[in-house]
């Protein structure tokens, strides 16, 4: 249990890493929250600073993912009595969890981050990468049909729950609860712009959105 709660710990407080605060400080100070959506993650860094920025951030924001999944949940952390198999089990879904809310919620930024989409897909990729290539084509063809990033994000992170459902890991129930939760977070993470979409504010990606290629045109 107290491996459980370290790897807790080091996953949010490495979460708590911003890619889009971090590159912004390097550039002199730049802080993309008081810019466009008001938010810390890749699409309001796309949209507010270019290319070049958003990839910074999403390798930052991608790599810090799989670095809590892919290398700290399966670490055996020394000095510590090993957790027995069960809790060990665990460790995928504490430290996705934990590094998902560092980015959320982030320690050093005065709790104000990003909305973890780009986190999550590093987690995925540490965790479960077989089951990424699904999560990405149900967020590409979300974009790509009704335009809305955020509706895309949503349907991504429900698609990585049902595949963890349907996934024959051993045991399941830990990447199961790290999916169903992490969907529960992306979906709370972007009720703002379920609000916009409701009344029809929401901003669309239409070089993605394929349905308004023939109003682009007209």
């Amino acid at each position: 249990m107290t491996e459980l709660l370290i790897k807790a710990v080091l996953g949010y407080l490495l979460g708590s890493i911003i890619g889009s605060l971090l590159i912004g400080r390097l550039r002199g100070g730049v802080d993309i929250r008081r810019m466009g959506s008001g938010n810390a993650g890749g699409t309001n860094a796309l949209r507010t600073q270019g290319k070049l920025f958003a990839l910074g951030v999403l390798v930052i924001d991608i790599g810090k993912g799989w670095i809590a999944t892919g290398l700290l949940a399966p670490a055996r952390l020394p000095a510590l009595a090993v957790a027995p198999p069960q809790l060990r089990a665990w460790s995928v879904a504490v430290c996705g969890i934990a590094v998902m809310l560092g980015h959320i919620y982030p320690l050093w930024h005065g709790l104000r981050g990003g909305k973890g989409v780009a986190t999550l897909v590093g987690a995925i990729l540490g965790a479960a990468p077989v089951l990424l290539l699904p999560v990405l084509l149900v967020w590409l063809v979300a974009v790509i049909a009704f335009g809305f990033v955020g509706l895309a994000s949503i349907l991504g992170a429900v698609a990585f729950a049902v595949c963890a459902a349907a996934n024959p890991a051993s045991p399941p129930a830990p990447l199961l609860t790290f999916a169903v939760a992490s969907a529960l977070l992306i979906a709370f993470t972007h009720r703002s712009n379920l609000s916009r979409m409701h009344a029809g504010t929401e901003p669309r990606a239409r070089r993605l959105w394929l349905l308004g290629a023939g109003r682009r045109r007209s």
